[in-house]
C-alpha cells in the first residue's frame, strides 16, 4: 500500500478513535512499569526480564487497541458461535495443559515455550462482547424481563462462571464475570426485582457453596478482613495484607522515594510485582502516588461509561458497560485488598500490575470501547442515543 493511501487512514484514525481513552490507557501501563521496576529491582534475577516482558504486552496491547477500534462491535458479536467455541477450546487447553499453584489447586496459565497466557484475562473480553449481543438482541427484539429471557441469561453467566471456578478455580476473576453480568443487565434497564430475586437466589446458594465447595483456606481468606479472630497472630491468613498495609503506612504523604521502600527492597510484600504492587506505589510515592493511580482508572472508567451511554448501539453500550465494570471491581478489589478491607482472591490492577495477559487484553477491551466511538452506526440504532 502506497504513502498516498495510508496517510488518509493514519488521519481517519486520529479522528474517530478515542485518543483520550489510549492516551489514559498507556499513561497508566507506563506509571506501572517504573513500579514494577522498584518492585522487582532487588529480585534475584534482576527487573530487566520483567521490564522487557512489561514492555512487550504493552507494545501489543496498543496494536490490539488499533485492531479493535477499527472493527465493527456489531459485526464482531455476530460471529458469537466462533467467539463461544473459541472460548471452550481455551478452557479445555487449561484443564488439560493448565499450570498454577499446587498448594490451592488454583490452575490459570498456559505455558508454551516459556511464553505464558491467562485464559481467562483473554476469555473476559469475548465474554463482554457476548453478553452484550446476547442482553442487547432480548433487549430489542424479545423482552427483557421475560422469564425465559433472565433465564438464558443465566445459563449464559453459568457457563462462563462455571468453567472458571470448575476448571481454573480462580474465584477472583469469576467474581468479575459476575459483575460484569450484574452491571450490564442494571444499564440494559432489566426490572429492579429480578435484582431482588436475583439476590434471595445467591442468599439460599450460599450456605450451600460455603458448606460443601469452598476449601478452609478459601474460607478463611474470605472471613479474615471480618473476623477479628481469624489468625490474630497475623503469621497466616492475614500476613498478606498485614504486610501490605504496613508498606501502605510507611509511604505517608510523599513516599520513601523510588527504590528505598524498606518493605519493598527486602520483598517483604506479597507478590509485590503483581497482587500488592498499589502497596509497593503506597510505600515509594506515598499518598500522592496512590491517588494518581486511582484518579487514572477512575478516567478510564468514567470515559468507557460517557462513550457507552452517548452510543447509537444498544450492544456497543452494553460492551462500553462492561469493560467500565470489569475496571470496577477489579481496581476496587485490588486496592480493597491491599488495604485490608476486602478478601485476598489474587486480582491484579488493570495496567498497573506485572502480568502480559492482563495489560495486552485490557488494552483490547479498552479498544472495543475505542471501536464504538469510532464507528458511526446505522440510522436504526438512532433509538439508542443517550
Amino acid at each position: 500500500m502506497s504513502l498516498k493511501k495510508i496517510l488518509p487512514l493514519l488521519k481517519d484514525f486520529f479522528r474517530r478513535a478515542d485518543l483520550l481513552l489510549l492516551i489514559l490507557a498507556v499513561v497508566s501501563a507506563l506509571y506501572g512499569l517504573v513500579a514494577i521496576s522498584t518492585a522487582t529491582a532487588s529480585f534475584d534475577e534482576g527487573s530487566s526480564g520483567y521490564i522487557a516482558v512489561q514492555s512487550a504486552a504493552i507494545i501489543i496491547g496498543i496494536v490490539l487497541f488499533v485492531v479493535f477500534t477499527v472493527i465493527d462491535i456489531d459485526i464482531l458479536a455476530d460471529k458469537w458461535p466462533l467467539i463461544l467455541a473459541f472460548c471452550v477450546v481455551l478452557m479445555g487447553l487449561l484443564y488439560f495443559f493448565g499450570t498454577g499453584d499446587t498448594e490451592t489447586g488454583n490452575k490459570s496459565w498456559l505455558r508454551f515455550f516459556g511464553i505464558g497466557i491467562q485464559p481467562s484475562e483473554v476469555i473476559r473480553v469475548a465474554y463482554i462482547v457476548l453478553m452484550a449481543k446476547h442482553i442487547s438482541y432480548l433487549r430489542d427484539y424479545k423482552r427483557l424481563d421475560h422469564v425465559f429471557s433472565v433465564f438464558q441469561l443465566a445459563v449464559h453467566f453459568m457457563i462462563f462462571f462455571g468453567m472458571i471456578v470448575v476448571i481454573s478455580a480462580d474465584l477472583g476473576s469469576a467474581l468479575v464475570f459476575a459483575f460484569i453480568f450484574v452491571a450490564m443487565l442494571f444499564f440494559a434497564g432489566l426490572k429492579l426485582y429480578w435484582f431482588v430475586i436475583g439476590a434471595a437466589a445467591l442468599a439460599a446458594v450460599v450456605p450451600l457453596v460455603w458448606t460443601y465447595f469452598l476449601a478452609d483456606y478459601q474460607k478463611e481468606r474470605i472471613l479474615a478482613p471480618y473476623v477479628a479472630s481469624i489468625d490474630p497472630a497475623g503469621e497466616e491468613v492475614r500476613w498478606q495484607t498485614n504486610q501490605s498495609r504496613l508498606a501502605l503506612a510507611s509511604g505517608r504523604l510523599t513516599g520513601t522515594g523510588l527504590g528505598n521502600g524498606t518493605q519493598t527492597q527486602s520483598q517483604s510484600i506479597p507478590e509485590q510485582n503483581t497482587d500488592f504492587i498499589f502497596a509497593v506505589i503506597g510505600e515509594e510515592l506515598g499518598f500522592i502516588g496512590c491517588a494518581a493511580v486511582l484518579l487514572l482508572l477512575l478516567a478510564l472508567i468514567i470515559r468507557c461509561l460517557y462513550v457507552g451511554l452517548h452510543c447509537k448501539s444498544s450492544t456497543g453500550m452494553l460492551a462500553c458497560v462492561g469493560v467500565a465494570a470489569a475496571l470496577l471491581f477489579q481496581t476496587f478489589e485490588n486496592v480493597g485488598m491491599c488495604m485490608g478491607i476486602t478478601p485476598v482472591v489474587g486480582l491484579t490492577l488493570p495496567l498497573f500490575s506485572y502480568g502480559g495477559s492482563s495489560v495486552f487484553c485490557t488494552f483490547a477491551a479498552l479498544g472495543i470501547v475505542s471501536g464504538v466511538k469510532y464507528r458511526p452506526k446505522p440510522e436504526r440504532f438512532q433509538r439508542y442515543q443517550y
